[in-house]
């Protein structure tokens, strides 16, 4: 057993880099800390540019064995990692909630088995991938005519993706399984507040039949091993999710290397709520914020309601968030977990009491909770250019604003930097196809929230990202397009 083993909760994770196939130990390590009781989970290896340029290293070795590999093949494989991650839902649900402080009982449900469904989803997506060919009718010259144009996905190569704390596993495989679907090599670099999931899920994948060389994870800080590999010559695309800050360095980084890179960011996301809307659906929605103790980056934090309703719509939000259940994450009975890291809870304190400092008024919190919890919060009395409305808290942080009429509303749902999603409840369809057309948003909900369909594009317009993923969208990203051009003339007869 390595010193590097950990035992969490009678599961054991290797906590070792995965390079090649093989378990890498650094020189230094990082201490993992769950955000449940404080507890030390373990000692992390603490990758540096060493790890990330060997991890650089094996990806491209096996590139060209994986991209040569056939897409019914990888298809295959990919289908068996799903079925492996299957037979480990409970140990990974079971892991992640110690390491990242998520209800137990959402891991088991929903975030694990949707780890399986990307894979899924990308290996049944790849064999329905066209390779369209089609014939010029038009072009610059009649000598152009009649030619056929085929269009291919040329897998990119070794891929750098780097993944935030608030659904590790989840958000990580979102971008692996299209990845490795369209033929590339993999370097994971996850976040160091919530590592083992990654460290777990590599030694599930080798078991399933994933070549070594072909997913590669490097623990460590982002400033370390995250900067190396970003800044690597050999890396051929670099997807993150994480924060604006962070994305600018990155951007940097690979604009040198003149890399594609594919940034889902921060959000600052509005719900319209308007008179004609079913208010206890509107309510439902509003409350359904602070799920995972508001890190979500689409949560709807900016409720903004109709002048009329405004005073019945709190006093339900009211009454309906006060009852929700904060507490132990493997509790059933537990409705909103811990804080991921005590840095987190120390941000999001410090912009409630300034927001309270500066006239706003908590119509609930407001207040830190027991241990590493922050009150579920509602306030009220902000102003459309304070902080606590421009910028994003990521914790169970909500405002409450109102407005007089629909362009009113309009107007102040796009007011921010950011332009990840938003949700309209409304009972007036006409009026959602207006307010919908003119909403600022890479995801807009009517009547719903976090319905999503791998099949659809996701991603965020502003500063809250560039690109999209999904579907058709993630081999546009993590494939060079080719197309070939072949004349109708000089053909040899062979008969």
């Amino acid at each position: 057993m390595s010193e590097h083993t950990l035992t969490v909760a009678g599961v054991t994770v290797d906590a070792r880099h995965w390079i090649g196939g093989e378990r890498v130990a650094s020189t230094d390590t990082f201490v993992d800390v769950s955000p449940i009781d404080g507890s030390v989970l373990g000692e992390i290896a603490r990758g540096t540019a060493t790890e990330a340029s060997a991890a650089v290293a094996a990806a491209r070795a096996a590139f060209p064995g994986w991209a040569a590999t056939p897409r019914a093949e990888r298809a295959r494989i990919l289908h068996a990692v799903a079925d492996a991650v299957e037979k480990r839902i409970e140990d990974l649900s079971i892991v992640e909630t110690h390491d990242n402080g998520a209800l137990l009982r959402s891991h088991r449900r929903g975030v694990m088995p949707r780890v399986a469904h990307n894979f899924r989803f990308f290996a049944d997506w790849l064999l329905r991938l066209g390779h369209d060919d089609f014939t010029t009718y038009t072009s610059g010259s009649a000598a152009g005519r009649g030619h056929t144009n085929h269009v291919s996905w040329d897998p990119a190569g070794p891929c750098v993706l780097i993944t935030p704390w608030n659904a590790p596993l989840m958000l990580a495989t979102w971008k692996i399984a299209p990845a490795l679907a369209a033929g590339n090599t993999v370097i994971l670099k996850p976040a160091e507040w919530s590592p083992l999931t990654a460290s777990l899920f590599a030694d599930i994948a080798a078991e399933a039949g994933l070549p070594a060389g072909v997913l590669n994870v490097v623990q460590g800080y982002g400033g370390e091993a995250g900067g190396a590999l970003v800044s690597h010559p050999d890396v051929r695309r670099i997807s993150f999710t994480g924060s604006v800050p962070t994305a600018k360095t990155i951007a940097a980084a690979a604009a040198a290397n003149l890399v594609p890179a594919s940034f889902e960011l921060g959000g600052k996301s509005p719900l319209l709520v308007f008179a004609d809307a079913d208010l206890d659906l509107a309510v439902d929605l509003a409350v359904e914020q602070y799920d995972n103790a508001g890190q979500v980056c689409l949560a709807a934090t900016r409720i903004l309601v109709e002048e009329t309703i405004a005073q019945e719509f709190t006093r339900r939000f009211t009454e309906k968030a006060s009852a929700l259940r904060q507490g132990d994450p493997r509790d059933e009975a537990t409705d909103i977990g811990p804080n991921i890291h005590p840095r987190q809870l120390e941000k999001i304190d410090g912009f409630v009491q300034r927001a309270l400092a500066a006239g706003a008024r908590a119509v609930i919190g407001g207040h830190r909770g027991e241990g590493q919890c922050y009150a579920p919060t509602l306030l009220t009395d902000v102003a459309q250019d304070s902080e606590i409305v421009q910028e994003e808290v990521f914790g169970p942080v909500l405002t409450l604003q109102t407005f007089a009429d629909e362009d009113e509303a309009v107007r102040l749902a796009n007011d921010t930097r950011f332009g990840l999603a938003a949700t309209v409840a409304t009972g007036d369809r006409e009026r959602a196809e207006r307010v919908t057309d003119r909403l600022v948003a890479g995801t807009v909900w009517v009547n719903c929230f976090f319905v999503r369909d791998l099949q659809a594009p996701f991603g965020g317009s502003r500063h809250s990202g560039v690109g999209r993923e999904g579907g058709t969208w993630s081999f546009d990203f993590y494939c060079d397009l080719k197309n070939t051009v072949t004349s109708p003339k000089g053909w040899r007869d062979h008969g």
